[in-house]
């Protein structure tokens, strides 16, 4: 690589690989634990390692904001924890031209005991910056992550929402060359996850910094994003300008319907409950046809290994075309957690006069047990809806109008 090429590089990756010993925390990832399984000769056979990725060349210049998009399991997230430095690859190259601030997941680089003022100076020291040049920018950090009154609060006291703000304003204004973010944004309201988009785009556009960005909002990696890479099983399968390689992952989740929920592989979480199959019923007929207006029901059947489950909560997310997040039906935020369930059975949601307009949406599925996630499986299954009679005057919606049909009446007076 020319020193003039090098002067404009941010990021170079040359044959990327991370491979997982099955049943193994981490496989053999330093010279050590590798010595080790030398010595013993436990060295792991072929069938027993997953490649999380597999052999994954690219190049980002300064400036330039790249949406890393695919399924669960794709290797996003491996990919991200690569370049972060937080493990270590099993082949390939990474470098980096420049320091790099990672927001991963809430409290990444935070030590909980430690205020945010503290945890300010200390994320700022793991960068490379001075105690002055910290001191610089602290006045715009707390500014932006509206935190002022808990600055002196130890972390371990903050909510989710507000560790994700503090996380993201540190990592935005310190001042690091190549800024990397991951889907925790999902976890702030929506008016603070519109400021971090504008924070990206402003560091890529005014400053000159590289921008990594993943998220499944297809809508937000267009709008920031004007490169896409796309990854699928650990291998790099697409890359190019944001919008064509969106187009072709939506295109791949076409495919997702083939294989029964119950056999899915790229799925997240404990196994406590596993996710079997997904059902959307007509509710006057029994049916699988629905249209806008009629009360349907999405039946979720599980499975567990345990006899009963405790503190269960469920959601169902509906995605629009471009896999933009329309709604959350959300069980603990309408009606609490399941305090017990069985082992085995079907989650019901009734949705009254299906107020959806005509069109294909799909649905993503999400389950905690005590807290921790069971499963979590993205576009487990899909709603086709057809027009119907939503008002009750004999018409049927128009098509192409929107996602959702609204209860209103018109009226003029002279």
């Amino acid at each position: 690589m020319s020193s003039s090429a090098a002067g404009e590089m941010a990021i170079g990756v040359a044959g990327l690989s991370k491979a997982y010993r099955l049943g193994v925390d981490g496989g053999a990832t330093t010279f050590r634990e590798a010595l080790i399984q030398k010595v013993k000769g436990s060295a792991p056979a072929a069938t027993d390692i997953l490649w999380a990725l597999k052999d994954v060349t690219f190049d980002i210049r300064r400036g330039e904001t790249v949406g890393i998009i695919g399924r669960n399991g794709a290797g996003k997230s491996t990919l991200l924890k690569l370049l972060s430095r937080i493990t270590w690859p099993t082949e390939g190259e990474i470098r980096l031209y420049g320091r790099i601030g990672s927001l991963l997941e809430v409290g990444t680089g935070f030590h909980p005991e430690l205020t945010g003022r503290e945890n300010v100076y200390l994320n700022g020291t793991i960068l490379g910056m001075r105690r002055a040049e910290i001191a610089r920018r602290f006045d715009e950090i707390v500014a932006f992550a509206e935190i002022e009154r808990f600055l002196d609060t130890p972390v371990k006291r903050y909510s989710s929402g507000m560790y994700v703000r503090l996380a993201f304003a540190v990592a935005a204004h310190l001042d690091p060359e190549i800024l990397v973010v991951d889907e925790v944004l999902a976890v702030g309201d929506a008016a603070f996850q519109r400021k971090c988009l504008g924070k990206m785009g402003e560091v890529a556009r005014e400053e000159g910094r590289a921008v990594l960005f993943v998220s499944h909002n297809m809508v937000a990696i267009t709008a920031l994003c004007e490169r896409g890479i796309l990854l699928e099983q650990g291998r790099l399968t697409a890359d190019g300008a944001a919008g064509a390689v969106v187009q072709q992952y939506l295109r791949s989740l076409e495919t997702l319907g083939v294989t029964p929920l119950a056999d899915r592989a790229d799925r997240r979480g404990t196994g406590a409950l596993r996710f079997e199959s997904l059902a959307i019923v007509n509710a006057a007929t029994g049916g699988g046809l629905v249209r806008s207006g009629d009360d349907v029901r999405l039946e979720v059947r599980y499975r567990s290994d345990a006899p009963s489950l405790t503190n269960v909560h469920i959601d169902a997310v509906i995605h629009g075309p471009f896999d933009e997040q329309l709604c959350q039906l959300s069980s603990t935020a309408q009606r609490g957690e399941f305090e017990r369930v069985p082992g085995g059975g079907v989650f019901t949601c009734r949705i009254p006069r299906l107020p959806l307009e005509a069109g294909t949406y799909r649905v993503t599925l999400y389950c905690t047990v005590n807290g921790d996630i069971a499963d979590w499986v993205m576009h487990a299954g899909s709603i086709d809806v057809e027009p119907g009679d939503y008002f009750g005057t004999g018409r049927t919606n128009f098509e192409g109008q929107g996602h959702f049909l609204v209860t209103h009446a018109w009226d003029v007076e002279g």
